[in-house]
């Protein structure tokens, strides 16, 4: 195959993403990236099945769908499905974020797939979970954010519920979603069988609220909204400095003694209303105003530079052109160019960890609307005269 991949790490798996928006094709995208054969399975609709992710040629769409190829099928013809179960005879895994309804009546849910390959691993992303009183409602990251309590502690107290500044729920879905379908593939190599793999946006909320959620179910401790304070780590949240404002992390009775001294207030480590952490903790509002009081004196930079001297964990706000600029980041490769034939400029976000021996790197631009769908039924052995009755019937 002339399709040039990613990563050698996953590149013995062939994955059917039958996803849109952003929970599914997130978690294509952990496979595609790392080298796996992912087809990228396009409905065929008057507007190009744009209407649900985005201008193809946009930056959302492009970073989601990178390094895939894409074929064109119709599903709601009984000839598409045939098609379909055809190239999941011979697939690994199947992804799919329609509502749980929805690929039941289409002829395509994991039962009937696993009858033409026991093997398969189908990862399915919904709203609210695969049955349930809340199943058929339809799931939006905003909706599972409000539910799953992130909303209710994110933002200044007082102000009401506030949502996070990035779709927590569907990333979070997605990547869980791709962490399940690798399990899965693990377990396979001993039971020889695939399994169904679940998850939703809501599920996915909730399991990000971590120490907040464990508080409640241990303790029956009900977070409240803490803005930037930390909620046990004082003082930990933003200062403002004479050109912006920083982060300060001073953890810990050491941490927090550097912190004393590099601000010029020695005095603060025996003050009785800050001496202990109980204490910060209780004088949290008073200490914040007096450390605004000594950071306002010096710049950002400056205080960065200071403070991480001095073993005090600090770092800038960076709007997000500003981070794109900061040499950590280019270092770490964050922003990566993406090879194409057209000379377009495509930069990307790129994944965020490493492996030492197979890497992932941008190894194709993300594809047109059914673009490879030839080259793809080809492969898997589809015939000329097929391929071209399948045409002729608007099939793909």
């Amino acid at each position: 195959m002339a399709f040039p991949r990613a990563s050698k790490a996953l590149s013995r798996f062939t994955v059917l993403d039958l996803t849109r928006v952003r929970a599914g094709p997130t978690c294509a995208r952990q496979f595609a990236d790392w080298g796996a054969n992912v087809i990228k399975i396009d409905a065929m609709m008057e507007d190009g099945g744009e209407a649900l992710g985005g201008p193809r040629r946009g930056a959302d769409f492009q970073n989601l769908h990178r390094n895939k190829r894409a074929m064109a099928l119709n599903l709601k013809d009984p000839k598409g499905v045939e098609v379909f179960m055809r190239l999941a005879e011979k697939a690994d895994v199947v992804i799919e974020n329609y509502r749980p309804d929805v690929k039941t009546k289409l002829g395509i849910d994991y039962e009937a797939v696993r009858k033409v390959n026991p093997r398969i691993v189908y990862g399915s992303i919904s709203g609210f979970g695969q049955d349930g009183p809340y199943s058929k409602r339809p799931g939006f990251d905003q909706i599972a954010q409000g539910m799953g309590g992130l909303m209710s502690i994110t933002g200044a107290p007082g102000e009401g519920p506030m949502r996070a500044g990035i779709p927590i729920a569907d990333l979070s879905a997605g990547l869980s979603c791709a962490m399940g379908i690798l399990t899965a593939l693990l377990e396979r190599e001993v039971s020889g069988e695939g399994q169904w793999v679940q998850t939703s946006l809501l599920q996915a909320q909730i399991f990000m609220l971590d120490f907040q959620a464990a508080r409640w179910l241990m303790e029956k401790d009900v977070a409240p909204q803490a803005g930037n304070n930390h909620p046990t780590s004082i003082p930990t949240g933003v200062f403002k400095t004479s050109d912006g404002y920083i982060n300060i992390a001073a953890t810990g009775g050491r941490i927090w003694e550097r912190l004393c001294q590099t601000l010029g207030a020695p005095e603060w480590i025996d003050h009785l209303d800050y001496a202990t952490a109980p204490a910060r903790s209780k004088n949290r509002d008073a200490l914040n105003a007096e450390i605004d009081k000594r950071t306002v004196a010096k710049s950002s930079e400056q205080w960065v530079t200071e403070l991480n001297a001095a073993g005090v964990p600090c770092g800038p706000i960076y709007a997000i052109d500003q981070m794109f600029e900061d040499p950590q980041v280019k270092h770490l490769g964050m922003a990566q160019p993406v090879p194409n034939e057209d000379g377009r400029d495509i930069t990307l976000v790129s994944q965020p960890f490493t492996l030492s021996r197979t890497p992932s790197r941008m190894a194709a631009r993300p594809p047109e609307f059914g673009e490879q769908t030839e080259e793809i039924l080809s492969e898997f052995g589809f015939t000329d005269g097929e391929i071209a009755d399948l045409r002729l019937h608007r099939v793909v």
